[in-house]
């Protein structure tokens, strides 16, 4: 058999790692356009902040790729797809034959059409390439003050990194919050109350309309409020769609991503894809879904592996919408549907403004579809099984919110189910 994967980020490795359980001998090709052997995404902005170093923001070494007999082409990128013949091309026309194929391309960032995104001092920031520009950026021009267009996971994380670096930073959202598509306005308010305790600005309900320059170079921005700031550092974390390119002109069914069924294959017969350039089942409403979290492109990969080899037949079950994270030193954890305009749905609410701890359920016919918890995340994975196993809460449906809720207060069936039930595979 031969196979090969574009892309070398989680959903690669695992695909590698799936392959070689029940294929020892098979060529295994591995085609990326970074320089980069592997490396934590989620670290990037710690690496920023000179909290990890380069060396420990791989999760696997060079020996990987030689133990496990792959021939990893960096620098490398796939150009277009010859379906017919079943063989990648490559930027410089050469071609690699495939038996099976992974397509695993990841997301790229959303650039605002505005003229200026192209000068210097204009970030991007979803890779370690990019993170070591910026991070050499900073250093040459003496960055004292910056810009992030886009108050989600991105933005912030970014920003918690620049202001370890002692720059002072302005957050532009449109949205009338910060973590719009994940938190509801309490949850967001407390984080954008932390942000400001540690000397970061904040601009909602507005967008970047002009970037004005000198020299070639950034030197600020004018709001669509009429807002004008002067940087010499603006970074664009507007979001992060499918990276889907590849398969432009090609048979291979999209919609926001690569559509997938349960095998992680595509509609063409030995395509697969994994990771975030692809749409699989989502659990709550079990349609396909575009659900950009690193412990889900890894057991995609799994899953797209196994099939491939044709020895191991595994179905991805689905996922839900999660992040769990800190921000501004504060533990939060999301999970489903943050909030539900449905009449026949139910909230369950504390809030503790002076503490800044905030938890909320969404219930739907008695079963938890959704979760917010800020400050005060214990027995998460409890929730996150309740959700995802769409039990019925009725009958301990008061003790949820209670600070001493566990186990305990789970039906004896329940109780019994989760500790002879299958674990929940949850990172690498």
């Amino acid at each position: 058999m031969n196979y090969v994967i574009i892309g070398n980020s989680v959903a690669g490795i695992a695909n590698i790692e799936a392959i070689r359980e029940y294929d020892k001998t098979g060529k295994i090709t591995v085609i990326s356009d970074e320089s980069y052997i592997n490396y934590s995404r989620p670290l990037i902005s710690y690496f920023l902040a000179n909290k990890v170093s380069i060396k420990n923001i791989h999760y696997r070494n060079k020996d990987f790729y030689t133990d496990n007999n792959v021939e990893l082409l960096l620098n490398t990128k796939a150009q277009k797809l010859d379906i017919k013949n079943k063989k990648v091309v490559l930027e410089n026309n050469k071609k690699i034959s495939y038996d099976k194929l992974l397509i695993s391309t990841g997301g790229k960032p959303i650039i605002p059409d505005i003229k200026g995104v192209n000068l210097k001092g204009v970030f991007t920031f979803i890779k370690l390439s990019e993170a070591e520009k910026l991070q050499k950026y900073i250093k040459d021009n003496r960055i004292k003050s910056a810009v992030i267009i886009g108050g989600g996971l991105i933005g912030l994380k970014v920003t918690e990194a620049l202001i370890d670096l002692k720059i002072k930073t302005t957050i532009i959202e449109l949205a009338n919050r910060i973590m719009a598509a994940t938190f509801n306005k309490k949850a967001s308010s407390i984080i954008e109350g932390a942000l400001g305790k540690i000397g970061c600005k904040l601009w909602t309900n507005t967008t970047i309309s002009e970037i004005k320059s000198e020299k070639g170079k950034i030197s600020g921005i004018k709001l669509a409020n009429g807002e004008k700031i002067s940087t010499k550092l603006l970074i664009l974390a507007i979001g992060v769609r499918p990276n889907i390119e590849l398969i432009k002109n090609t048979p291979i069914a999209v919609n926001r991503g690569i559509i997938v069924d349960s095998s992680m294959q595509t509609n063409v017969p030995d395509i697969y894809a994994a990771g975030d350039c692809c749409e699989a089942n989502d659990l709550l409403s079990s349609t396909n879904r575009v659900i950009a979290i690193w412990p889900n492109a890894y057991r995609q990969g799994k899953i797209a592996g196994y099939n491939m080899t044709g020895k191991k037949q595994e179905q991805y079950e689905g996922s839900i919408a999660m992040n769990s994270v800190e921000l501004a030193g504060i533990p939060t954890i999301s999970a489903g549907t943050p909030e539900s305009k449905d009449k026949d749905s139910e909230e369950l609410e504390f809030f503790d403004a002076k503490q800044s701890i905030y938890k909320k359920f969404i219930l739907k016919d008695n079963k938890i579809i959704g979760f917010i918890f800020v400050n005060a995340i214990d027995r998460a994975g409890i929730y996150t099984n309740l959700l995802k196993e769409k039990t019925d809460v009725s009958s301990f449906k008061e003790h949820l919110l209670k600070d001493d809720f566990g186990i305990i207060n789970l039906p004896k069936e329940y109780r019994k189910h989760m500790v002879t039930g299958t674990e929940v595979e949850i990172g690498i």
